[in-house]
């Protein structure tokens, strides 16, 4: 019998702890399947995650949320040192305004609703005229009287105001909250355009029965209707978007901006922008980058990334150990048929071939049923991981809440913080051939590690020494 038929028969020679071993082996390779493939799952997550954020840095007025909080704008020179900026590839320039009854011709796309009467009252505004005297009920009294015009009376006239934004790039500043844009009927304007013209919501169109070619008022100018766009949301759709030069000049802000974007020509200069940003700006404006966004929402992905390589290398050297004290009790027992092997002309290769030979065996019926545990697991321990992980995590940073510089009203932080989490949560394993090669590659080098320490053990039995003590 040749050593290889011999090393495959004395696997099955104990069946009781042929089984027990290969149910162990199996749980401890399954559980290294289970960890290789969550951590390839969160790397190619990460990745994802990076290259959908995008390479951007945002400039806004320290303080500023849109239309919340205050400080002072920025301006069209700040613009220009940081577009000149080392590996800025192009900036993105707004400014933004409200077109309220006061100044515009237009209707708002959006119905007050309670919300909206509720933060009108809030705000002290939204009324036609003030009453002469307060009545004995206070503000309370006052937002439910009658809405005629009489003597002691008010008008509740409170409409949505309109979002007007100037930019030198409608598309990019329309999409900046990761809608996703689209011109329905008509063009856009271009960067340079000095004309006014204007890129108006479905909403908008809709209420005020606006096509491409219509005109309507503005700051007491006639503006001409380029496009239509459809962002998918309501609120996206009331928003009228003009050349930035235009809207600078109507709203009596020239010179002035309320956001700038930067856009970096690789993600791996992110950083440098972002600090000669700060630097420029000074206290004037505060900065924020998708770097920060990116590693504050793929911390827990990293964080996961050790604990699967970590238990990787435990489960392998777990099995490792198994397999060896297994060898090493066999070795033991079969002490006298070595001696006796040696005895009549077999030489320690052969002798410790045959051992390498059932512990590869063994080890391989170990992987069969790993590969089995690690399928059925790799999804319920992946998620289980991630999960526990996120639910930890605390949203922090610049923008964590509150208003975009770009779009009033549209949430940078709390809405896309949202949104990038919500990403992060959702991976999918995917286990494929190359994850049961590594498998069948792992026992491998469980066997070959666990029996080549057994063998030191065989070179030492010497055939007159286990004659003697038999």
């Amino acid at each position: 019998m040749n050593m290889f038929s011999r090393g495959i028969r004395n696997a099955f020679r104990n069946t009781v702890r042929t089984g027990s071993i290969v149910v162990i082996l199996g749980i401890s390779i399954g559980l290294a399947l289970a960890m290789l493939v969550a951590r390839q799952a969160v790397t190619s997550k990460i990745e994802t995650v990076k290259s959908s954020v995008g390479n951007t840095v945002t400039v806004a007025p320290a303080g500023a949320r849109g239309f919340e909080g205050g400080g002072e704008p920025l301006t069209t020179e700040q613009a220009k040192k940081l577009a000149a900026t080392a590996h800025v590839s192009r900036t993105i320039q707004s400014v933004t305004d409200r077109l309220t009854t006061d100044n515009t011709t237009l209707q708002s796309g959006i119905d007050a609703g309670s919300l909206g009467r509720r933060n009108a009252a809030r705000s002290g505004v939204g009324f036609e005229q003030a009453p002469p005297s307060m009545p004995a009920g206070g503000m309370r009294d006052m937002e439910s009287s009658a809405s005629s015009s009489t003597q002691g009376e008010i008008t509740r006239t409170f409409t949505p105001p309109v979002t007007l934004i100037g930019t030198n790039d409608a598309m990019a500043s329309l999409s900046a909250n990761g809608e996703t844009v689209s011109i329905t009927s008509g063009q856009t304007f271009k960067s340079d355009d000095v004309d006014n013209v204007a890129v108006v919501g479905k909403a908008i169109a809709e209420k005020n029965n606006l096509s491409v070619g219509s005109t309507f008022t503005a700051y007491s100018t006639t503006i001409k209707v380029a496009g239509i766009y459809d962002s998918g949301t309501d609120f996206g759709n009331n928003q009228v978007v003009m050349p930035l030069s235009v809207v600078q000049k109507l709203s009596e802000q020239e010179g002035q901006l309320t956001s700038i974007t930067l856009h970096v020509d690789s993600i791996d200069n992110i950083a440098a922008v972002s600090s000669s940003a700060k630097t420029i700006i000074g206290t004037s404006g505060d900065v924020t980058d998708s770097e920060s966004q990116v590693a504050s929402a793929v911390e827990p992905l990293e964080n996961i990334q050790t604990i699967s390589l970590y238990s990787l290398i435990g489960a392998v050297i777990a099995g490792a150990v198994i397999i060896l004290l297994t060898m090493i009790m066999i070795v033991r027992e079969r002490r006298r048929e070595i001696g006796v092997v040696k005895a009549i002309g077999g030489s320690n290769l052969t002798i410790m071939g045959q051992f390498v030979i059932e512990a590869m065996t063994l080890t391989l019926l170990g992987a069969i049923v790993g590969i089995g545990f690690g399928v059925a697991a790799a999804a319920p321990i992946t998620n289980a991981l991630v999960s526990s992980s996120t639910s930890v995590q605390t949203q922090a940073g610049p923008g964590a809440s509150g208003m975009m510089p770009g779009g009033p009203g549209r949430m940078m932080g709390r809405g896309g913080s949202q949104t990038l989490r919500q990403s992060v949560e959702n991976i999918q394993t995917n286990i494929g051939w190359d994850i049961i090669f590594y498998g069948i590659g792992a026992a491998l080098i469980i066997a070959i590690i666990g029996s080549a320490l057994a063998s030191i053990f065989i070179s030492k039995v010497r055939p007159a020494e286990v004659m003697r003590a038999e």
